[in-house]
């Protein structure tokens, strides 16, 4: 079977939407580290729009700084992929051009630098989730012990973290006299820019105060809100488009047809007009990333450890199991919905039903187990901001403690049929450790996990009111399975 590539892309002019540029005349003026699936459905998406309509010299220099997976990808095709749109009444094709070339950092860290520094560059986003920016989520500061950053600050000039290889590129920039880069993050991240600019800022300043110095006077970190259901590809997935297009593309990437991008307008250098094609440039992301992390990841991560517990594969899956889907627009309304504040114009109620239609779109085949992963990086901003809100103003916590109770279940290892549980979390070892010790006693073993201090503050860990509804719910959980426990609440 033929790859989808320059040569062979013209085949599928009558079943999917094809550039509308001349790729080969066009030059890089974003890289963007963490070059994965959802990075190529959602900013690459917008920035191929801008170039369908015109822009210029907006391609993209994508790099992987883990494995040369997208880089094996794309290579054999010339960059093209293309994203399947799958909503309730089918699916839409589009092949993308954006991307003009994939680095992978630890192949040649060095090409990767000399790529960051070119002055053609005005932009480094990233997409390298939480646990990529090597910090302490509880405080937002850098975890200085963090291996990847002992290493870069003993390796400046062949760095392993997103933070090492932005700094020195910055360094090289100074050196040479050449403007900097706007750093735009685009991680699940509340106040994401702000979180980026202070772990960037802490390590310079432990490398060079001169460096440090210069990056705050040149140097902007716009914060962004980023929305879109992009589930992980399958080999059956690859295969099925392939039967579809008659084309074989490795590098293919799944999406829902929604899509946003709020983004602080905010920049040192020169940036695409993205508002022209869909993104909403403002003064303050704040209210709309809270809202977002809150309501829609939120509700999402709920539904992962409760449906996975449950049995349940898919997202749609859970969505389809009543007492489930109560659950999911309880705590939406109740414990998450007392604690945002409304952009002026927004409709909160019209987004929360919205949320749960996307949920069960079943097109989507969005894994609980993808959506469960690195938990101890996630909960923080989707679940722990709005119970710490609710303490303040003495709100129901009820289902924020149900979803603690389910997570901790969950990182114990073992399903409600005593299965095996493939726990992916930067602390998987010491979570399960701590449920393994304390098996026989919920109440031990909440409060064994709420004081593992690189998730909980001590706000929330020494909580009496958290410790007691979790280690209730956990009982109940451990007792009578998810569903049952859940039911006997609702009801």
């Amino acid at each position: 079977m033929q790859r989808l590539n320059n040569n062979t892309v013209q085949m599928l002019a009558d079943v999917a939407s094809l550039p509308a540029y001349e790729r080969d005349a066009q030059q890089a003026g974003i890289l963007h580290l963490g070059i994965g699936a959802f990075h190529r459905a959602h900013q690459a998406w917008y920035t191929e729009a801008l170039l369908n309509k015109g822009a210029q010299n907006w391609q993209i220099i994508g790099a992987s700084l883990r494995s040369a997976t997208v880089k094996d990808q794309l290579a054999g095709q010339d960059g093209l992929y293309t994203i399947v749109e799958r909503g309730p009444d089918g699916e839409k094709f589009q092949v993308v051009g954006a991307v003009k070339d994939v680095l992978v950092g630890p192949q040649a860290p060095a090409t990767l630098l000399e790529a960051m520094s070119h002055p053609a560059i005005k932009i480094v986003s990233l997409t390298v989730t939480e646990k990529g920016y090597c910090h302490d989520p509880a405080s937002g500061n850098l975890n200085a012990s963090h291996p990847d950053i002992v290493h870069d600050l003993a390796n400046p000039e062949t760095p392993r973290s997103a933070i090492g290889y932005i700094v020195s590129a910055l360094n090289v920039r100074r050196l040479a006299g050449t403007q900097s880069f706007t750093v735009l993050s685009c991680d699940n991240l509340p106040n994401n820019g702000e979180v980026l600019e202070k772990v960037v800022l802490q390590y310079a300043d432990k490398l060079d105060g001169d460096l440090a110095a210069w990056i705050r006077a040149n140097t902007t970190f716009p914060c962004t809100m980023i929305d879109r259901i992009v589930p992980a590809t399958t080999d059956t997935d690859r295969q099925e488009l392939e039967g579809k297009l008659g084309l074989r593309d490795e590098g293919m990437v799944l999406a829902e047809p929604f899509s946003q991008w709020v983004i602080e307008d905010k920049f040192c250098s020169d940036r695409p007009a993205w508002e022209d094609v869909g993104a909403l440039l403002v003064d303050d992301v704040h209210a709309y990333e809270i809202m977002k992390l809150r309501l829609l990841n939120g509700s999402h991560s709920l539904l992962a450890y409760t449906g996975y517990l449950a049995g349940f594969d898919y997202v749609s899956e859970v969505m389809r199991e009543p007492v489930l889907a109560k659950l999911c627009q309880v705590f939406m309304d109740r414990e998450v919905g007392q604690t945002v504040q409304v952009p002026a114009g927004f409709d909160m109620e019209e987004y929360k039903v919205q949320l749960r239609e996307r949920f069960s779109n079943p097109g989507l085949k969005h894994r609980t187990w993808q959506i469960a992963m690195d938990g101890s990086q996630k909960i923080p901003q989707r679940w722990l901001q709005t119970l710490q809100a609710q303490l303040e103003g003495e709100g129901n916590i009820d289902l924020l403690c149900l979803a603690l109770a389910a997570w901790i279940r969950y990182v114990g290892g073992t399903d409600e049929k005593g299965q095996s549980i493939d726990v992916q979390d930067p602390l998987a070892a010491e979570l399960r450790s701590l449920c393994e010790e304390h098996h026989n006693d919920p109440v031990a073993r909440v409060n064994a996990v709420l004081s593992v201090e690189a998730v909980f503050p001590p706000a929330i860990a020494n909580s009496e009111s958290v410790r007691a509804i979790t280690a209730d719910w956990l009982t109940r959980i451990q007792n009578q399975g998810v569903l049952a426990a859940v039911k006997a609440v609702l009801s």
